[in-house]
C-alpha cells in the first residue's frame, strides 16, 4: 500500500502537476502514473479495487494498482472537478468548481452524470463527504477571487437542507472535509483564507447539530500552510496534506504526530492510501 497525493499545478498551485506516490517511510517513489491524461490532478477516491482521479483535463480516470488507466469518462468540458468521494449509493461523486455543485457518476464511468444538488448551491465548494446515515456535508469556503462564505451545510438523502445542522464558528475557513470514525465532521481550515499569517487547523463538529467539538493543531515546528485534503489511513490515523508536507494526527487524542512526508512545493490537494 502506498500513500498518494495529488500535487496541484497551473491556476491551482505551483506544485508538480502529478499524482505522486510515497512509501510507508515517506520516501518519494515518483509519479504513481505517467498517463498524459492526468493533468493538474485534484480529488481522489477509491472503491476498494480501483483508484479514481479527478483530472484538470476535465475528465475522471480510474486506475488499477499499477497506475494503469482502466476506465475514463472522456473529456467533459464543463466539469472543472474538485474533490471526490463515493456515496452510499455506490456512485462516485465529484465537486464541480465552476458550477458550484456536486455530480454523481456510475463507477463504470459511462453514461450521463447526475447533479445531486442544484447549481450554485454554495458560493464556492470546499470539500464534501457522506455521513453514516447518508447525510451529505458540504463545506462552503472562499474562492481564489475572494468570493464565498465560511460555513458547512448538511443535506438529507433527498437533497433538502437539514435545519438542525448549524455551524457557528467565526474562526472557520474550510478547505476540505471528511467524516471521522465517530461520525463527526472534520474540516481543514485556513483563517483568514490566503492571509500570510492565517491560522491553520483541523476542526471537528458534532454530526447531529454542527457544534464545534475540538480543534486539532499541528506541532509548532511544522509549517502546515495551505492544509487541504483529509483522509483516515488504514492505521486509524488522520492525514492532512498541505503546502510542503503530509501531517498525521492521532485522532483519539488529537495529538499531532508530525509530518510523514516532507516535499517542498508539494501543494497537495488530496491524499489517500491505495494498493
Amino acid at each position: 500500500m502506498v500513500l498518494l497525493v495529488t500535487s496541484a499545478s497551473g491556476a491551482n498551485g505551483s506544485g508538480y502537476g502529478k499524482l505522486l506516490a510515497f512509501d510507508a517511510d515517506g520516501e518519494a517513489l515518483g509519479p504513481f502514473s505517467d498517463d498524459v491524461r492526468i493533468v493538474d490532478p485534484r480529488g481522489l477516491g477509491s472503491d476498494g479495487s480501483l483508484l479514481f482521479v479527478n483530472s484538470g483535463s476535465d475528465r475522471i480516470l480510474a486506475l488499477d494498482d499499477n497506475g494503469r488507466v482502466v476506465r475514463e469518462t472522456g473529456v467533459i468540458p464543463w466539469l472543472n472537478p474538485g474533490g471526490g468521494n463515493f456515496g452510499p449509493d455506490g456512485r462516485y461523486h465529484v465537486g464541480m468548481r465552476a458550477a458550484r455543485t456536486i455530480m454523481a457518476f456510475a463507477p463504470t464511468l459511462d453514461g450521463a452524470a447526475e447533479a445531486v444538488l442544484p447549481s450554485s448551491v454554495v458560493p464556492f465548494p470546499r470539500g464534501f463527504a457522506f455521513g453514516p446515515d447518508g447525510t451529505l456535508f458540504l463545506a462552503s469556503g472562499i474562492g481564489p477571487g475572494g468570493e464565498g462564505d465560511n460555513t458547512i451545510l448538511a443535506f438529507d438523502p433527498e437533497g433538502a437542507v437539514k435545519p438542525s445542522w448549524n455551524v457557528q464558528d467565526p474562526d472557520l475557513s474550510p478547505l476540505d472535509l471528511t467524516i471521522a470514525p465517530n461520525g463527526n465532521v472534520l474540516v481543514s481550515s485556513e483563517h483568514p483564507f490566503g492571509a500570510p499569517d492565517a491560522v491553520t487547523t483541523i476542526r471537528e463538529y458534532d454530526r447531529s447539530d454542527g457544534r464545534l467539538v475540538r480543534v486539532l493543531t499541528p506541532d509548532r515546528r511544522v509549517g502546515f500552510r495551505k492544509p487541504r485534503g483529509l483522509r483516515f489511513g488504514p492505521d486509524g490515523k488522520l492525514y492532512c496534506v498541505a503546502q510542503d508536507e503530509v501531517v498525521a494526527f492521532d485522532f483519539t487524542t488529537g495529538e499531532s504526530l508530525g509530518p510523514v512526508v516532507t516535499l517542498p512545493g508539494l501543494n497537495g490537494q488530496a491524499v489517500i492510501f491505495f494498493g
